[in-house]
Formats: C-alpha cells, structure tokens, sequence
C-alpha cells in the first residue's frame, strides 16, 4: 500500500507542529502549509511537501493536496481585539471553503476539520455533548460555526469521507496563549474575577493529537462529530490553583467582581480598537471567567477508542517545566 501522505494546515501552529512530529513518528508523509517561512524553517527536508502561503489561495492549496490521502485542516484565526473583523471570515471561512474544495477535487479520501467547543457557547447544561445547541458568544466562535456548517453541508455529496473535531482547551509544551498566566501566577500578580464555580474542560496536546489520530485512522466515521478533550473538568477556581502549583506558587488569593471587570474590558476595546491597538483588558478574556465549559467525550471513548492519558496535574507540571527549560518562566 505505501505511506499514507497526511496534509496538515497550519502546520506551524501549536496543534499542528504537534500533529506534524506525530504523523512523521508514525511513517506517514506530511505535505505541510505554513504563512511563515521562518518557523517552518524546521520542517525543511523532514515534510514530504512544504508550502508557504495563505490559506485561501487555491492554487497552493491545489498543490498541497494533489496526491494526498488525508487533509487535517487546523488552520484559525487568532483572536485578537484590535485585528481587522474580515480576517475571521478570509482565514476561518474562505480558507475552510479552499481547503475542503480543493481537499475533494483532489481526489482526498478523508478530510479532519478541526473546529472548536466555543461553537457551543457559554454552556448551560453540562456536560454538554456534540448535539448540543450552537451558541457562538463571538466573531471567533460564529466564523468557526459558519466554516464547520459549510463542511457540514457536503457530507455525502462526493466520495470524500468528513470528519469535525471540536477540541476542548488545548494545553502544553509550545503553548503560548497561557504563558502569561503562569507568568502571572508564578509572580503571585494573577487574581481571580467573580466566583470562578463555572467548569473548564483541558487537554493535553498528546491527548489531543492522539486523539486526530484516531479519527484518522478509525473506519466507518463518515459524517461523524467528535468532542475530544481531558477525562474530566473541574471548576475554574480549582482549576487556576492546578496552574499555580505547577509553578510553585501558592493559589490566588486576590477576587474581583466579575461586572465592574467586564464593564471594564468593554470601555477598554470602545477605546483601543477603533485606535488600532490591542487594548489591556479584552472581553474574552475577562468571559474566561465565567463561560461554562463541561463536555461528555463518551463518542469519542466509544467510537475512536480515545483515551486520554494525561491528567491536569501532570500535564501543568510538564508545562511549567517546558517554560521554565525555554527561559518564558
């Protein structure tokens, strides 16, 4: 039969540099995008294919999956307040559509679009599963949705097999969205706002990039949706006091009220946005504290055979100590 060849979007990002290593580990081929040619600068002679450009160019994308078994599509917008809103749309939508087009043309047997929880919403009824009602709370969130439901929409339409991820809160080594809140807490500046009883659900980027690979390779998924994420969550308060242990800190002891916080974050982004300038306090962040996220990953225990391997403990530990071995710590 040969190598299997293994597109990955985003391959430079941290759910995709992982899944690359894994992928190259288990003898597959990878054909790789980037837009920076610096980071992906490592994957030079490793990769099967490495391509540098935007995501919604066709014609790369043409070129990427020509000859290809598998596209896992992991390419997203990152979220900032002071970007410009259409490039939610060009890079979570348009891309996705450029992707899963050219994916199917060339011929792809399986295509993994990697979503996200937060199509979900501020969860009301927890644990929530894959069929619980969408309720996006940002551009973010309804650009994801609005990618996801395009993808969705083709299921059965081609030979192409369809898979959807919605990854939990993606965590470890090369993660670089939580360093400042190791920074802060391992400097006892970090402060918890509003009662924090809301439940977070994280995972180990192991877990998680085991957890593609299942959907890789598992058969008889077409059309299927999975919740992949940590055996179990915890309420945000407990869940901060995890961090400030794998750093050697004692648990926050500083508590704001949520409101005087989010009004805050809101006068904050009316004044730094229309400036161009990323403002001190973001509304999704400040939310961070109060959305609910609880999540049932029985389908994918069932289904994928996944099980997760890494508990929170262990896996802030190996964290702190990835940014502490990098100088960030």
């Amino acid at each position: 039969m040969g190598q299997k060849t293994v597109v990955v979007t985003g391959s430079t990002g941290f759910l995709g540099s992982h899944l690359v290593e894994k992928l190259l580990e288990n003898s597959y081929k990878v054909n790789a995008l980037a837009r920076d040619a610096d980071k992906a600068s490592g994957l030079k002679g490793r990769v099967n294919k490495l391509l540098i450009g935007d995501i919604s160019d066709r014609k790369i994308m043409d070129e990427l999956c020509a000859g290809a078994d598998y596209v896992i599509h992991t390419v997203s917008n990152f979220r900032t307040a002071s970007g410009p809103p259409e490039s939610y749309k060009h890079i979570n939508v348009d891309g996705t559509k450029v992707t899963f087009d050219s994916a199917r043309d060339a011929g792809v047997k399986r295509y993994i679009q990697c979503s996200t929880i937060g199509v979900h919403g501020d969860v009301k009824t927890t644990p929530a599963n894959e069929e619980t009602e969408f309720a996006p709370g940002d551009l973010y969130q309804e650009t994801k949705l609005e990618s996801e439901n395009y993808v969705r929409s083709n299921i059965g339409k081609s030979d192409m097999e369809v898979v959807i991820v919605r990854p939990t809160s993606m965590y470890g080594p090369g993660d670089m969205r939580m360093l400042k809140m190791f920074k802060m807490l391992k400097k006892k500046t970090f402060f918890k706002v509003g009662p924090c009883k809301e439940n977070f659900h994280a995972v180990y980027i192991d877990d998680i990039v085991n957890g593609f690979l299942k959907v890789l390779e598992t058969p008889g998924i077409d059309g299927e949706t999975f919740i992949i994420g940590g055996n179990s969550y915890l309420p945000l308060d407990e869940y901060i006091d995890v961090v400030a242990k794998a750093v050697g800190a004692p648990p926050p002891s500083l508590r704001f009220p949520y409101g005087l916080f989010h009004t805050a974050a809101v006068l904050c982004e009316k004044i730094f946005v229309p400036l161009g300038m990323e403002p001190p306090l973001h509304v999704r962040r400040v939310r961070f504290f109060r959305n609910n996220r609880a999540f049932d990953i029985s389908k994918a225990k069932k289904m994928l055979g996944y099980e997760p391997k890494v508990e929170l403990e262990e896996g802030m530990k190996r964290t702190a100590q990835w940014y502490q071995e990098n100088g960030y710590l």
